[in-house]
């Protein structure tokens, strides 16, 4: 049997950072579902399609390789994944990941990778969508101050202009949508543990998934 983890929560919880820690723990794949919806929203904001024409969302999709090496998004054997983060992405990504055909084209590539590797992903609709029967599931939060400070230093760090009141009223909008979209919105699955990462540091998180970890894991083989 698969060894399968899931990673829910808002924009900027920490999901990616924490996924990618624990992938190495346990030797699990790391998926990043949301890089492969930014990589969608990357090529059709290249190629001017709008979110409304579907046909042309669902032709380009079926020109797009996408595969992970060492945690980063190769798109047809190019390494995108500095493109992904830019403010312009995050802004429209929700209009793109919201798009019903877009998902489902995306979530049988996602739990394809589930068949033939362990693997952790995370994302939005991990644990109620895509991998509704993980191992373990996991829903990580914060409040939108945090996170969008936690978005602000990380842009900085890349050189970046960025405005933190800006980057605090996207993540607000961008959770709005999320949580409201009529496809897969982002909701905690019943049965994922709730981590509140306001306030801590990674290693806390962390230390506190591997411990619910090894304590399933532990029960598994009584």
């Amino acid at each position: 049997m698969r060894l399968s983890v899931a990673i829910d929560g808002p924009a900027g919880a920490g999901k990616s950072t924490i996924a990618k820690i624990v992938a190495k723990r346990y030797n699990l794949m790391y998926i990043n579902t949301g890089s492969m919806y930014r990589a969608v929203t990357y090529k059709a904001l290249e190629k001017d399609i709008p979110p409304e024409n579907i046909e042309a969302l669902c032709n380009l999709i079926e020109t797009m390789e996408m595969h992970f090496e060492n945690d980063e998004l190769y798109l047809n054997d190019v390494n995108i994944n500095d493109q992904l983060t830019v403010p312009n992405i995050s802004k429209n990504v929700s209009a793109y990941a919201s798009i019903k055909e877009v998902r489902t084209r995306l979530v049988k590539l996602q739990r394809d990778m589930s068949k033939k590797y362990d693997v952790i992903m995370d994302g939005r609709d991990i644990g109620t969508v895509v991998l509704k029967d993980a191992s373990f599931k996991f829903f990580l939060t914060a409040s939108p101050e945090e996170r969008a400070t936690r978005r602000y230093e990380e842009l900085k760090a890349k050189g970046l202009e960025v405005d933190y009141s800006s980057i605090l009223k996207d993540i607000i909008q961008r959770d709005y949508l999320d949580s409201n979209r009529e496809v897969d919105p982002l909701t905690k699955a019943d049965d994922a543990l709730e981590v509140d990462t306001t306030g801590i540091n990674i290693d806390q998180v962390v230390n506190k998934i591997c411990e619910y970890i090894n304590n399933g894991l532990e029960l598994s083989m009584r």
